[in-house]
């Protein structure tokens, strides 16, 4: 995958591709390219995340935080036809990628933007993320607690970690920030934890350090 997806503005060449994710519930044709997170296929942990995470809130604003090219964005926006799905990536070719793909899907309930486009007042429903786990520690540590204290009180964040990318130490962090943590499925070495509002001050800045 490289470390360009998490740049702005990737350096290598363009080469368009098109996967498919398909569901029990839906079927997505995606338009993917260099430089982008998994481009060649739907990543694994994205989809475990897809099949397994209970149905997203019917209504108000839901966050795909490192959007990529939009499978977990448009998932939402499918399932939840009513709420307004927010994609918030660094990477302009992915915004672009995901812009496209939600036209094809016919949907206008999804919008894609780097973190500055979204008002730093809006509070999400519900998170679903597959976290950009190869931009370090710090900067992952950086972007989760400027966006997990945005939940609602009864809102809920989805996150799908490798355990031998630090799903577990990632857990136990969390839980020490504040943030009720629970893992809710386990396949092919991915685990999906479940987190829940908790008391972490909500100053915080997002840096644009997203997928």
């Amino acid at each position: 995958m490289g470390e360009h997806y998490f740049a702005g503005t990737p350096g290598t060449a363009s080469r368009r591709r098109t996967v498919d994710l398909v569901l029990p519930d839906l079927h997505l044709r995606l338009q993917t390219d260099s430089g982008v997170f998994s481009p060649d296929r739907v990543d694994p942990g994205t989809r475990i995340l897809l099949e397994t995470v209970p149905p997203p809130p019917e209504t108000g604003d839901l966050l795909d935080l490192g959007c990529g090219y939009g499978p977990i964005a448009l998932t939402l926006a499918r399932r939840s036809p009513q709420a307004s799905v927010w994609g918030v990536d660094v990477n302009e070719r992915a915004l672009t990628l995901a812009r496209e793909n939600a036209t094809t899907a016919g949907l206008d309930n999804v919008r894609f933007s780097p973190a500055d486009g979204i008002a730093p007042g809006l509070r999400f429903a519900a998170i679903w993320s597959n976290p950009p786990i190869r931009i370090g520690k710090a900067a992952l540590h950086d972007l989760l607690l400027a966006w997990l204290p945005r939940l609602t009180p009864t809102g809920a964040a989805h996150l799908v970690v490798q355990k031998h990318l630090g799903s577990d130490s990632l857990q136990r962090w969390l839980e020490t920030q504040g943030l009720p943590t629970e893992r809710i499925a386990s396949r092919s070495a991915y685990r999906v934890l479940r987190v829940s509002p908790g008391t972490v001050p909500s100053d915080h800045t997002p840096e644009g350090r997203t997928r």
